[in-house]
């Protein structure tokens, strides 16, 4: 080992006051010389020599000025993990020093020329500081080499704090910004260089970069679309810091780095609430939310919290979600103070009396029905469950609505209700025309329904499922390569579903802007270029993710809907549409509830489909029935009269 690294790892391995005895000999040592080479520049005399005067001008100046660092705390600081904060007090501390110079040689009698404190002062900040950021460097120059080089995508106050914290960090090392604006090409920034967006591949390539940081201000998002569509074919990984409003909270720190989010490519602007709108519907009311811990669910729990309900009833079938959302949601309620009374409830929504007891015990106001069966495939193989929970589910709940004298009840639906292809999407139709029905037969409860595509990271969505193949190192799977989906964030979706449910008159469907639709196949290539992947196929075998197509599984479609008819209605929110939809009259709807009533009673999955085919739900089965039970076992068979009795006592 070299001596001059056996002499530093000495002094690093020495005790804590070993180390600050050795810093304060250095300091004497430098600034005793600093002052010799201040009179022997001025002398023009490398061979000058100190008098006794001027010996004791020496002594008493460093003795001084060791006096004043150790009350500005500079052996104090860890030399390794110094900063440029040190800086301040070393340069308070040589003023101070020079100042005590010119004092004592006027008290000592001792001459001193007007440009030997100027001299002296420049010598001691070099030797001084110097000394201690180069032993920074030494110590820190092995660390930053086997750091991983990152680039900084921001130059604003998040992307500044995000390289401080990489610096000080173990992990990565920020090698570089990169800047949305091009006029801050070529500049730097403490102490790194910007890069413009079109240098990018230079920089990587220059700096070994094995990923890049999404750390850009309000005033920078606009340019996040721009900046990833940049980064996608270099196929280095991308992730990002948290939001502003996660850092405010306390939620996250500025280095809880993670993985990119699909929905940091939607580019949508947020929404913005008609917030004397929701505070009518929401604000000092009772709220109830069914399927409350649900993805769609708990997210309208979170956001109607913040408008302050008298009460927040949570109904939910699973007790570990509703567990998990009631815990989540008195945490913030109780640190945001804002007094909202949580009753978190387990129930059915296929049971009528418990739906309407609770209605009545807390005199709900609004209700928004969230609880549904929504994975396509299960729901294909599990017809009864499915039919039971989307449909006699919101039946009930929509009854003891009206039975309760609930004022607004609103339904969360889905674009696969539209045409659809498969059971989840036909029962959504019916929940609709149940709804559109009720809103004509009565008129103590407002009945409206909302709705919206697939929803980034909602259970069943395929975000989720395409981060962990591309983890496991694949095959991404994609059912079709022309499969197409529109997408929306869960946030955005909870807030315009409160948003429309607010504008409601009586029987409207509802549905939201979904933006652009997205291509499958494209957005699983997206993934795996962001998180520094590329894809493998016949033409690049060294490639490292393979995309594979598993064909269209029962009930899938290749494209959603949101619209039956093509004549939309506008509303007061540019982002919600009214559908002119066919609806059924309440006594011919209720006829064909009873029947399939008895249908699913039976267990009889043939009939259940041709009852749903008989309702103007414009469902178009392409495939066979595929229910697992139906398929694989004896179908059970009962008398109509014993199903009608059973049904009535179940009732």
């Amino acid at each position: 080992m070299p001596k001059k690294i056996v002499a530093l790892q000495w002094l690093l391995d020495l005790p804590r006051p070993g180390k600050r005895i050795v810093a304060l000999l250095a300091d004497a040592l430098f600034l005793a010389l600093s002052l010799w080479a201040a009179w022997a520049l001025r002398f023009e005399d490398a061979s000058w020599l100190p008098t006794n005067g001027h010996l004791l001008l020496f002594g008493g100046t460093v003795a001084l000025t060791i006096a004043a660092f150790i009350k500005l705390g500079l052996y104090r600081a860890v030399i390794r993990f110094i900063s440029e904060k040190a800086l301040l007090a070393i340069i308070a501390g040589v003023a101070l020093s020079a100042a005590i110079l010119i004092i004592l040689g006027y008290l000592l009698q001792v001459p001193v020329p007007r440009s030997v404190p100027v001299i002296y002062a420049a010598f001691a900040f070099l030797f001084v500081a110097g000394t201690r950021f180069a032993i920074r460097g030494l110590v820190q120059y092995p660390r930053q080499r086997s750091r991983q080089a990152v680039l900084v995508a921001g130059t604003g106050e998040t992307g500044m704090q995000l390289a401080l914290a990489l610096g000080r960090g173990t992990e990565f090392r920020p090698a570089g910004f990169v800047s949305v604006d091009e006029e801050q090409d070529a500049t730097n920034i403490a102490g790194l260089p910007v890069y413009g967006v079109e240098k990018l591949r230079k920089a990587i390539r220059e700096h070994d970069v094995t990923r890049v940081l999404l750390a850009l201000d309000d005033a920078e998002a606009q340019q996040r679309k721009r900046l990833l569509a940049i980064l996608e074919p270099l196929s280095v990984a991308v992730q990002t810091v948290p939001s502003m409003s996660e850092l405010v909270s306390g939620k996250a720190r500025i280095n809880d780095i993670r993985d990119l989010e699909i929905e940091d490519l939607l580019g949508r602007d947020p929404v913005r609430p008609d917030l004397k709108l929701l505070a009518e519907s929401i604000t000092g009311k009772v709220v109830m939310v069914t399927g409350a811990g649900g993805s769609i669910g708990s997210e309208l729990c979170r956001q109607i919290l913040r408008h302050k309900p008298r009460v927040l009833v949570l109904f939910e079938q699973s007790e570990f979600a509703l567990y998990s959302i009631e815990r989540e949601l008195a945490t913030v309620n109780t640190v945001n103070d804002y007094g909202v009374d949580i009753q978190p409830l387990l129930g059915s929504v296929v049971h009528r009396r418990r739906c309407e007891a609770v209605m009545r015990a807390f005199s709900v106001n609004a209700v928004y029905h969230a609880a549904a069966y929504k994975h396509v495939p299960l729901v294909e193989h599990n017809i009864i469950e499915g039919v039971q929970n989307n449909v006699f589910g919101t039946w009930h709940a929509a009854e003891a609505a009206v039975a309760a004298g609930v004022e607004r009840f609103v339904l969360i639906s889905t674009d696969k209700a539209v045409r659809p292809t498969n059971v989840m999407g036909a029962s959504k139709r019916m929940a609709e025309l149940v709804l559109q029905a009720l809103a004509r037969r009565q008129e103590k409860t407002v009945f409206s329904m909302v709705r919206f595509g697939n929803v980034l990271g909602s259970s069943g969505s395929v975000v989720p499922l395409f981060r962990d193949q591309i983890r496991d190192g694949g095959p991404v799977t994609v059912t079709h390569p022309d499969i197409i989906r529109y997408f929306m964030t869960i946030p955005e979706a909870s807030q315009l579903v409160l948003q429309a449910g607010a504008m409601g008159q009586g029987g409207e469907v509802f549905v939201l802007d979904m933006g652009e639709p997205v291509k499958i196949a494209d957005l699983a290539r997206k993934m795996i270029h962001l998180m520094g992947l590329t894809e493998k196929t016949d033409d690049r075998p060294e490639g490292d993710i393979r995309i594979t197509f598993t064909g269209l599984r029962p009930g899938e479609k290749l494209f959603e809907e949101l619209l039956i008819g093509d004549d939309p209605q506008g509303t007061a929110h540019a982002r919600i549409m009214k559908a002119r939809e066919v609806f059924m009259p309440w006594e011919e709807l209720e006829a064909l509830l009873e029947k399939l009533k008895l249908a699913s009673t039976a267990f009889d999955c043939q009939r259940v489909i041709d009852l749903i085919l008989e309702a103007p739900t414009g469902y178009n089965p392409n495939g066979d029935v595929a229910d697992l039970v139906w398929c694989n076992g004896q179908p059970f068979k009962a008398s109509e009269e014993d199903l009608s009795g059973k049904v009535r006592r179940l009732n």
